[in-house]
């Protein structure tokens, strides 16, 4: 007997984003995959459809501005090259499942699917994710809106990365929503040991300014000389990345060092103590943050210090893994850590060492599979 085939639409690298990345692995382990979108996909076992880029031309870029301005959304859809390539490329095949990333692949899915179902997987809530843009709310926003109200509706099932998020798609759009987390492959690792009564601080990701990652480096202006910290960051805004580097000069407890393959994240910053991140809710999306990183500091054993996020505060209060500031300002995570005991931080990386068999990519398999046979009726 044939296995059902599925295709994968996302509009991200597959080799870098690693929610579509785990995606398409568990699917392969039971159906047959093609995934269509950008990357190579050369380390998974599935057919791969490269498509069209997004043009970065100066004539593209106004073309674009003019299209949403005007409110000509479907227009402007159908006219972007990964959607034309898509439709080209993959013109006559016939798919049992397609699952759709982001809400900018999902009218070309339910397009393709022709009446097989759609899966869509919206990671982030969309007509909200950069509000704190004052570009991205007058050209971005009103589009980001129309997708959502002429599209979710038509999805056969649907998932986002939080409770926070699926209860604004719920009560917005009266959508069913489920909730499968940005977790990552269990590891089987032990808690690195604090040395010398030191206590090592890591931050990882991406060099965003709307992240504000300098909070980090003027907490060093309030906390004991117990502390330090090593940055590993993409810089993903070449100018944001050098003027952090420049912002922690005058702190020689703060390092930045060389980022790793997202595989090798976990066993990199096992080392270290306490993951920290403060992210001022400058946005929706950020408000309601429950990002990779949060998980994969507790995969990798690591106790955890925030700002009052209420997604990431809830897991880590729950799990007694770490501290809470009481605001987002670095004064007070600062404050938070000075209180914090070599002991108290023994207790919250063991308690990390426990929580790590529950947020793990395990426990999103049986969901993700679960989900997609609801939809093909199995």
């Amino acid at each position: 007997m044939n296995k059902p085939s599925i295709l994968v639409l996302s509009f991200s690298d597959l080799d870098r984003d690693p929610r579509v990345n785990r995606q398409v692995r568990t699917l392969a382990e039971k159906f047959s995959v093609t995934f269509a979108g950008f990357g190579t996909g050369k380390d998974l076992a599935v057919r791969f459809i490269e498509l069209n880029f997004f043009p970065n031309s100066v004539i593209y870029k106004i073309k674009k501005a003019i299209q949403l301005i005007f409110r000509c959304e479907e227009r402007f859809y159908w006219a972007q090259p990964p959607v034309r390539s898509a439709l080209e490329k993959l013109k006559g095949e016939r798919f049992d499942l397609i699952v759709a990333n982001d809400i900018d692949s999902l009218p070309l899915a339910l397009k393709l699917a022709n009446e097989s179902p759609v899966y869509f997987d919206a990671h982030e809530y969309h007509p909200r994710e950069f509000e704190d843009r004052l570009s991205w709310r007058i050209f971005q926003q009103p589009y980001k809106k129309y997708l959502c109200a002429q599209y979710l509706k038509n999805a056969s099932v649907m998932t986002t990365v939080c409770q926070g998020i699926a209860e604004e798609y719920q009560k917005k759009y009266r959508v069913d929503v489920d909730v499968v987390l940005n977790v990552p492959d269990y590891q089987e690792i032990s808690p690195s040991v604090i040395e010398g009564g030191k206590i090592r601080l890591v931050h990882h990701g991406a060099a965003i300014s709307s992240r504000n990652l300098e909070e980090m480096i003027d907490m060093f202006e309030f906390l004991d000389d117990r502390f330090s910290l090593d940055f590993m960051l993409v810089p993903s805004d070449a100018r944001y990345f050098a003027d952090l580097k420049k912002r922690a000069e005058r702190y020689p407890e703060i390092r930045f060092i060389d980022p790793v393959p997202m595989t090798k994240i976990v066993e990199s910053i096992n080392c270290y103590d306490l993951g920290v991140y403060i992210l001022p809710p400058t946005s929706f999306n950020n408000e309601y943050a429950l990002p990779n990183k949060l998980f994969e500091f507790i995969q990798a054993r690591l106790g955890v210090a925030i700002g009052p996020s209420p997604e990431m505060a809830r897991i880590v209060k729950e799990q007694n893994i770490g501290v809470v500031a009481t605001s987002f300002s670095a004064k007070d995570l600062a404050h938070a850590l000075n209180g914090t005991s070599l002991e108290d931080i023994k207790v919250m990386k063991n308690n990390a060492a426990k929580s790590a068999k529950i947020f793990c990519f395990d426990q999103n398999t049986k969901k993700i599979l679960c989900l997609v046979e609801k939809a093909l009726g199995l």
